[in-house]
């Protein structure tokens, strides 16, 4: 199993959103990087969601329930979509502050590439953050 992180400003697209829709497709990745990330999802791998600009702060859980395909929103086939389901919130978000201030996390690729908005998460990383949120 992999373990991501997502950026969604919450503005747009907010993790109570999420959870009301119970599933979504993630479009509008721009970013080669960040598709070539979303291309190495497996179904079941995990996903922290992150509102990014307003809030900082991870929010919640998800999980890959259907691997890249085509983005629907574009006929340019450089770029796709992967569909997410909610797992769960966590008890208490975990600030972009917090993250940067723990010493487990100092590599961690939300900080080290923060311009990007899908990325890859190591396993030890993903267990310091759930430590953090409940």
């Amino acid at each position: 199993m992999n373990y991501w992180l997502i950026k969604s400003e919450p503005f747009k697209y907010s993790w109570d959103k999420f959870k009301k829709d119970g599933k979504t497709f993630w479009d509008g990745v721009r970013n080669y990087q960040a598709r070539n990330n979303l291309r190495e999802m497996k179904e079941h791998d995990l996903v922290l969601f992150y509102h990014s600009n307003e809030g900082k702060e991870i929010v919640g859980i998800a999980k890959v329930v259907g691997e890249a395909y085509q983005d629907p929103t574009t006929d340019d086939t450089n770029w796709v979509v992967v569909d997410f389901a909610p797992v769960e919130s966590l008890k208490k978000p975990v600030s972009l502050a917090q993250i940067k201030a723990d010493e487990k996390l100092r590599g961690i690729n939300l900080v080290r590439q923060g311009r990007l908005s899908v990325v890859s998460i190591k396993p030890e990383e993903f267990d310091r953050i759930l430590e953090l949120g409940s």
